[in-house]
């Protein structure tokens, strides 16, 4: 007979639209991660952006007014860089992205290159060329595995939205005929990897997040509780729309009891 665990040990929260919205910290999350240190909980923030090594977007998140630790913020190619590591340690790739990526490949031991890499490793960037397609396209022809850091086809901007990851690994896939493998958000793997992060279960580890399509059902599929927060892109008339749903549901992580499981939260306390 096993025994539930009903206690709140950990915390992994989404950072656009959850703590973050359009450039602007959301009201109340810089309170809500001082309750939780505060608390002696662990948690790390997620994102799928990963134009960024986790320092750069410590300074970021600083300059915003939210003070995160570099070593509570987990990106897509962090999480791919650990996959990468348990499928072929020691092995070479070629990196189509910015610093986020190709520090996390430099740090696991792997070689750049694109003379017959094992692998072409596809991350966000604001300087896609036609020359970095061709050759990510030739590579992947002539036999590389292909992944990428996650399937968001567009980003922010200040300007309006981006083509981003999604957008180009498809471009790649329609010359090649090969489909990438998406290590970021709403893949499992990228939860379970920071879980191991935080040498944390998924028992006692609530997800934060603002989107049904990346965070709740990640969030569910690694066996966690979810909630959603109504401060970034999923409004509350849609959540029906999907055929699964949120342990919790409310208007801001500022109204998450810090401590408390979702399924025991007081909605007219909240």
């Amino acid at each position: 007979m096993t025994t539930e665990r009903t206690s709140v040990e950990n915390y992994l929260i989404d950072m656009d639209g959850v703590l973050m919205h359009e450039a602007q910290p959301v009201p109340g999350a810089d309170a809500f991660l001082q309750k939780v240190a505060a608390a002696g909980l662990g948690y790390l923030v997620l994102t799928n952006n990963s134009i960024f090594t986790a320092r750069d977007l410590q300074v970021r998140l600083r300059d915003a007014g939210l003070h995160i630790p570099a070593d509570r913020i987990w990106t897509s190619a962090l999480a791919t860089a650990q996959f990468l590591h348990s499928q072929r340690p020691g092995g070479t790739a070629h990196a189509v992205g910015e610093a986020g990526l190709t520090t996390a490949l430099h740090d696991i031991g792997y070689v750049l290159t694109d003379r017959s890499p094992e692998y072409v490793v596809l991350g966000e960037t604001r300087t896609y060329s036609f020359e970095a397609i061709t050759r990510a396209i030739r590579l992947v022809r002539d036999g590389s595995r292909f992944i990428a850091t996650n399937p968001d086809p567009t980003g922010p901007s200040a300007e309006g939205l981006l083509p981003a990851t999604g957008a180009v690994a498809a471009l790649i896939t329609r010359a090649t005929g090969v489909t990438p493998y998406f290590v970021g958000k709403p893949n499992p793997l990228m939860m379970r990897s920071a879980l191991n992060t935080l040498e944390a279960h998924s028992e006692t580890t609530i997800m934060i997040g603002d989107r049904m399509d990346t965070d709740v059902i990640a969030g569910m599929e690694a066996g966690m509780e979810t909630v959603l927060v109504l401060s970034g892109i999923t409004s509350e008339v849609e959540i029906d729309r999907f055929p699964y749903r949120p342990s919790l549901v409310l208007p801001s992580i500022a109204d998450l009891p810090v401590g408390v499981r979702p399924r025991h939260v007081s909605l007219s306390a909240a």
